[in-house]
């Protein structure tokens, strides 16, 4: 059974930092790319990074660009969004998803984790 455990969401003031985790299991970490998105309270579910089976590559949305760090341990079957300068805007519910390398579809996410920014 995969399961994806998202930690680390909370209460942090505007300018402030946070490290998200997701740790893995009943996977092949290795073979999956991993992914954050986020829900924010009327909107719809947006892409926030990726990072690629072997770590070789991220990817971000333009809105976190320079801010926000996606990295993945192996060792650990656990990937961590680092996101630092923070707004009101990236208060959401931030998602773990995992994605088979070389397919398009995301195939497991887990249940998502607070954050809120005060400002």
């Amino acid at each position: 059974q995969v399961q994806l455990v998202e930690s680390g969401g909370g209460l942090v003031q505007a300018g402030g930092s946070l490290r998200l985790s997701c740790a893995a299991s009943g996977l092949t970490f290795s073979a999956y790319n991993m992914a954050w998105f986020r829900q924010a309270p009327g909107k719809e579910r947006e892409f926030v990074a990726q990072i690629l089976w072997d770590g070789g590559r991220t990817y971000y949305a333009d809105s976190v660009k320079g801010r926000f760090t996606i990295s993945r341990d192996s060792a650990k079957n656990t990937n961590y969004l680092h996101m630092r300068s923070l707004t009101a805007e990236a208060t959401a519910v931030y998602y773990c998803t995992a994605q088979r390398w070389g397919t398009a579809r995301y195939d497991y996410w887990g249940q998502g984790t607070q954050v809120t920014v005060s400002s």
